[in-house]
């Protein structure tokens, strides 16, 4: 377990070294706020869909999409559980932060985090799993989480849980494995170059993210302990352990572990301020819990890769 440990923490630490970079620009006045903005767009609607596509590119096979079920059934679970919990743990907190404190519990940082980790540690078939994962994440982010944001029942925002990038790139890259088509090269290169981007730009976000919050904040919020707790170590190792009994295959176990136990959702930050709740709670909430997973994500990784 020791050996697999370190080759995680490897992994995870050369991210980190490109969430420095990402702060260091942000220093230097580099990175602004407004271009970061455009940035996470452009890894929203269109790095994060290749990278999708890119990994469902391969021949048909039975086994594989029984396999992609199961991560969806565990995906489903897994946030309807993390619900449960944080409605839990913060009904009785004031709005402001009951908000944010439940968006942390229940929604990680599974795409700008996981899916760069997936891709290093499992190669595509990580990816491919990891991206159902992405694709019920989202279906949870603009439903649940728009609704608890909101504080109101918006009935539009079913569509977009339905029409939006993750989505139609899960469908997209489904529908071409399902009948084995293979892109031709003139529309496959592209689709490859971009998802090639997933690994650097989200690191880069993420350290802009890191050097604009005070952490003294978080430090000071004695609340945010318990969610930032749940979300990078106790649903993990809960997960990690219910699927070991389950007799979940390996990969699928490594795979969906890496999704759950990632920091809290960079959109958390993007949420509060959209809706005018505590940003600063959510910014210290998500730096502090990323600076954390340096340490918790090679545990839960190597522990699911090691039992």
């Amino acid at each position: 377990m020791l050996s697999a440990f370190f080759d995680v923490g490897v992994q995870v630490a050369v991210l980190f070294i490109l969430i420095f970079i990402g702060a260091l620009l942000t220093k230097l006045n580099i990175l602004t706020e407004s271009g970061v903005k455009s940035i996470t767009d452009i890894v929203l609607y269109a790095v994060t869909p290749c990278v999708i596509i890119n990994a469902f590119q391969r021949e048909y096979d039975s086994k594989i999409l029984k396999n992609l079920l199961v991560v969806l059934l565990v995906a489903f679970l897994t946030m309807i559980f993390s619900v449960i919990l944080a409605e839990l743990l913060y009904r009785k907190k004031k709005v402001d932060r009951a908000v944010v404190l439940k968006f942390c519990v229940v929604f990680s940082n599974c795409g700008f985090m996981s899916l760069p980790l997936q891709q290093a540690i499992l190669k595509d078939d990580g990816v491919f799993y990891g991206a159902a994962y992405v694709a019920v994440f989202n279906i949870f982010m603009w439903t649940y989480g728009i609704i608890t944001m909101s504080g109101k029942k918006e009935i539009k925002q079913i569509s977009k849980a339905i029409i939006n990038p993750g989505i139609i790139g899960t469908l997209i890259g489904v529908l071409l494995f399902v009948f084995s088509v293979t892109l031709p090269k003139i529309a496959a290169m592209p689709i490859e170059f971009l998802a090639a981007l997933n690994t650097p730009v989200p690191m880069l976000i993420i350290g802009f993210y890191l050097a604009t919050t005070n952490l003294k904040y978080i430090i000071k919020s004695k609340d945010a302990y318990p969610a930032v707790a749940f979300r990078l170590i106790i649903i993990p190792l809960l997960l990690i352990f219910i699927l070991k009994l389950l007799g979940i295959p390996k990969i699928i176990l490594v795979s969906v572990t890496i999704s759950v136990c990632a920091p809290a959702a960079a959109i958390t930050t993007m949420m509060s301020a959209k809706y005018n709740h505590d940003t600063k709670l959510s910014a210290g909430i998500v730096s502090g819990s990323t600076a954390l997973s340096l340490i918790t994500m090679p545990i839960m990784i190597s522990l699911a890769q090691y039992i």
